[in-house]
């Protein structure tokens, strides 16, 4: 079974998008073995970072530049982050969130991010501003990625906007499952996996986005970012394609960037806390794509607990 965490939503690669550096120099802030900033050293302001002196660390470093008051950081936890990177030694930045004025989600400890970011944000405190130097083998490596050269070192300065932290299950009151000709989804809410018993019936022609659990959470809106334990399988033959429950890791979807017309509509609406099955027909699924192990023109389910909204 393949993730297709990649096929759901806009690809948005930590590290993607070009920019270029300010190269004022005041406010410089500097630690022994730290490029120091030399603008913007504030939370919440955009950083300039100077080139980094002598040969860089071989191992990872960390560096609290101001700490925040908020909660620690722990494994598991759907966090927002505003960050600026660039190489040891480059005074030009290759990826910042600021100019894009949206800060970055993730899942800390999902593998959604390179090693470096991972280990370095663990511990840390909401609210803080943080520097880390990446060393390769906790970065990009060899094969460097995009603008970045292989067996580069990293440095990021990164802003810890929020934090929330994720329950193992949705939780809310039953709501029937009483029609035959649509699958039914578990109700048990122990962290595992819900069981998803799909009709011998055709599938049906429209999106059906029901409630399995309902709670009393926020309804989800179109902007939010949604973290999510799902499983996904196709109606014809039963076959699941896709779990998070196998890695143990949640998956946050930026639902303006989701890509499956039928999930991201089948989630705007619904109340955070709640599971929700969804059936999701070939129009506002892959279409006449064939996707990895799901053939072209698949009716796909979905049973998706919402386990948070950032």
């Amino acid at each position: 079974m393949r993730r297709l965490a990649g096929l759901l939503v806009v690809p948005l690669l930590l590290l993607s998008t070009a920019a270029c550096g300010d190269d004022k120099a005041s406010d410089s802030v500097s630690k022994s073995g730290f490029p120091a900033i030399t603008a913007g050293s504030k939370f919440g302001e955009k950083p300039t970072l100077a080139k980094g002196e002598g040969d860089p660390p071989k191992e990872l470093k960390t560096d609290v530049i101001s700490e925040g008051d908020g909660a620690t950081l722990k494994n598991g936890d759907a966090i927002q982050v505003n960050y600026l990177g660039q190489a040891w030694d480059s005074t030009k930045p290759f990826d910042n969130s600021f100019d894009r004025k949206q800060p970055f989600d993730l899942t800390l400890g999902a593998g959604m991010v390179i090693q470096g970011w991972d280990k370095g944000l663990v511990g840390k405190k909401v609210g803080s501003r943080v520097e880390l130097v990446i060393p390769p083998d906790l970065g990009y490596g060899a094969q460097g990625q995009g603008d970045i050269k292989p067996n580069a070192t990293l440095v990021f300065v990164v802003d810890i906007v929020k934090a929330t932290q994720i329950p193992k299950s949705a939780e809310g009151s039953e709501v029937a499952q009483d029609n035959i000709d649509l699958p039914k989804v578990g109700t048990k809410t122990d962290g595992k996996a819900p069981t998803v018993t799909i009709p011998k019936s055709d599938p049906p022609k429209k999106l059906v986005s029901n409630y399995v659990l309902e709670s009393k959470g926020d309804v989800v809106k179109e902007t939010d970012s949604v973290v999510v334990n799902y499983v996904g399988l196709l109606w014809k033959g039963s076959k699941a394609f896709d779990s998070t429950y196998q890695t143990g890791k949640t998956q946050t979807f930026p639902l303006a960037q989701v890509t499956l017309k039928g999930l991201k509509n089948g989630l705007v609406g619904k109340k955070v806390g709640s599971r929700v099955l969804l059936v999701i027909p070939p129009d506002q699924g892959f279409g006449d794509e064939a996707q990895q192990s799901i053939p072209a023109k698949s009716t796909l389910v979905f049973a998706v607990d919402i386990l948070a909204k950032m």
